[in-house]
This record gives structure tokens, C-alpha cells and sequence, in this order.
């Protein structure tokens, strides 16, 4: 049947991608790259075709569980149909996942993540601007104003592992804070105080930016502050070829019960941030008040980013 041959097919892909380039990183080789997508794409279509034959009951109790875990979408590390940066000159990337009004980018162009005269080519940077929060819209359209070509506002717009829609919950209390308990989730102690006030957003793939927007040479900062998403989005980071773009990773924690549809446990989240530290990515503590903490011994392609 065509299914049987869809399988076939399949499986020559999975075992040319356990071949020659076994125990080689996709990223490090574009051949192994083109095999794992191509695997990857053939098995994700023979689950749908094996779904389709599933017997009802099965395909009604998944439905049922997707229900209750209403995550907006599934992890997405890897995809065909996503554009890699054109090759340019080296520089360092700013990706600031919960950006508030612009303040922790004014840190990082202040130096507080290390002097940016430490970039590469004569200290060349760019930074993406993700915030869900529409009272911030303003602020970051008027930064990506201000420095034209280099900021990028996302405004009103959720960082997850995937693109969607979802519901976002506003923090309309922590005034000094710039809100910063707005949330993916309605049970979030900051959200729950402001009444559970939501809009809709569209859902940006943390992954997908990392490979659309960065190149090898480039100096490549993550800085995730989003109430509890990060349980969602870690481990699927960990499981992307692309990861080995990242440089630095600073990463507020926060517990697992604000986000209640995560299906991560403790041991897989610590797994999976042993892992990106594994891999070379520096990780250090990192608590935001949405005012920044940096930790200032960041090291660059053998440049101190931190101190002259």
C-alpha cells in the first residue's frame, strides 16, 4: 500500500541519518542536516497516516488529553520550511523573551551584559524585542524607532516553542515591576490578584528566531523571562540542532505550578539545562526584577564581554 511505502521510505532516511554521520551534531554537518529533516518529516507523516487508522476510541481520548493540557501547540525544534540568515558579518544578537518596556535592552546597550564595543566587527549588534503585554506596544515600537535596522519589536506577542495563538493574562497590579507576573497561564499568583484579565496573542518559536536571525560567528545572548513558558520551551530548545547557535543564556526560573499544562517534570527540565550548558551555551544564575542581574564574566569568541 502507499502507506507501507511512505514507511519504507521512511526508514531508509532514519537509517541513512544513524550512517555516516552518527554521533555528528546536525548543525556541524549540512548533510546530516538535510537527512534529519528529511527523517524527521517522513516519520511526523506516517504518525498522521497511522493516526487516520487508529480506532476511534484512541483517536477521542488524545483529543481529550490535548484538551486538558491546552497547550497552544506542540514543541517544534526543527523545521524544513524555516529560512536560515543570509550570510553577513559577524555581530552580537539580543534576544530579550519578555522585554517589558525596553529596560533590560537598555542594560544590555549600557553594557550590562559585557561592554558592546566587545562585539564582533568593531562592535556590531542587533537585538528582537519579544513582549506579549500590549501595554508596552509603545515603548518598543518607539526603541525599534530609535535605532532602526538593529531593534526588532515584537510587540503583543507570546515567546513559546511553536507558532499559535493563546490566551495571555495580565498582571495590572505590580506597578513597580512593570507587571511582570502577566503570564501564559490564569493561575499565576500575579494574574489571579489582577482578576484574570486576558487578551489573545499570536505565539512567536524561540527556536525558529535563533535559526532565522543568527549566523555562526555571531555572538548570541537569550535572555527568557515569561512566568513559567520556559517549562514548555526549554526542553524543546535542548532537543534543537540549533541550539549550537546560542552563546549565553540567562534564564529566570520559575516554579513549575505557574505554568499547569507543562508536561515537564523537575528531573527533565534539570536535564535539559544540563544538557545546554553541555554544549557549551554559558548559563549562569540569572533573577530579573525586570530590572536585569548579570553575572560579568561572559567570554566572546576569546573576547571578554565583561569587564575592560
Amino acid at each position: 500500500t502507499d502507506r507501507r511505502r511512505l514507511k519504507a521510505v521512511c526508514w531508509l532516511h532514519v537509517l541513512a541519518a544513524a550512517g555516516p554521520w552518527r554521533g555528528t551534531w546536525p548543525e556541524t554537518h549540512p548533510a546530516a542536516m538535510r537527512t534529519t529533516i528529511l527523517a524527521t518529516t517522513c516519520v511526523v507523516a506516517t504518525a498522521v497516516s497511522l493516526r487516520r487508522e487508529a480506532p476511534a476510541a484512541l483517536v477521542a481520548q488524545e483529543s481529550v488529553h490535548n484538551k486538558t493540557a491546552a497547550r497552544p501547540c506542540n514543541c517544534e525544534s526543527v523545521s524544513a520550511h524555516w529560512t536560515g540568515a543570509a550570510p553577513r558579518p559577524s555581530k552580537c544578537v539580543f534576544i530579550d523573551l519578555g522585554a517589558a518596556d525596553g529596560n533590560t535592552f537598555q542594560k544590555f546597550i549600557s553594557d550590562g551584559y559585557g561592554p558592546v564595543h566587545n562585539c564582533p566587527s568593531g562592535g556590531d549588534w542587533e537585538a528582537y524585542l519579544v513582549e506579549a503585554n500590549p501595554r508596552f506596544e509603545q515603548n518598543l515600537k518607539a526603541l525599534e524607532a530609535q535605532y532602526p535596522g538593529k531593534v526588532h519589536a515584537m510587540p503583543s506577542t507570546a515567546a513559546y516553542m511553536c507558532e499559535a495563538t493563546t490566551s495571555f493574562f495580565l498582571d495590572t497590579t505590580n506597578h513597580g515591576q512593570n507587571y511582570w507576573g502577566s503570564s501564559m497561564s490564569a493561575s499565576h499568583p500575579d494574574v489571579v490578584k489582577s482578576g484574570q484579565v486576558k487578551v489573545t496573542v499570536p505565539t512567536m518559536n524561540v527556536i525558529r528566531t535563533v535559526m532565522e536571525h543568527t549566523v555562526q560567528g555571531d555572538w548570541v545572548m537569550l535572555k527568557m523571562d515569561i512566568e513559567g513558558a520556559e517549562w514548555d520551551i526549554v526542553p524543546c530548545l535542548a532537543k534543537s540542532p540549533y541550539l549550537g547557535l546560542l552563546d549565553a543564556f540567562y534564564l529566570e526560573q520559575h516554579p513549575r505550578d505557574w505554568n499547569p499544562s507543562t508536561e515537564t517534570t523537575e528531573a527533565e527540565m534539570n536535564s535539559a539545562k544540563s544538557y545546554i550548558q553541555s554544549r557549551g551555551v554559558y548559563m549562569p544564575d540569572y533573577f530579573s526584577q525586570t530590572f536585569v542581574h548579570v553575572n560579568s564574566t561572559v567570554v566572546a569568541n576569546g573576547t571578554h564581554l565583561g569587564t575592560d
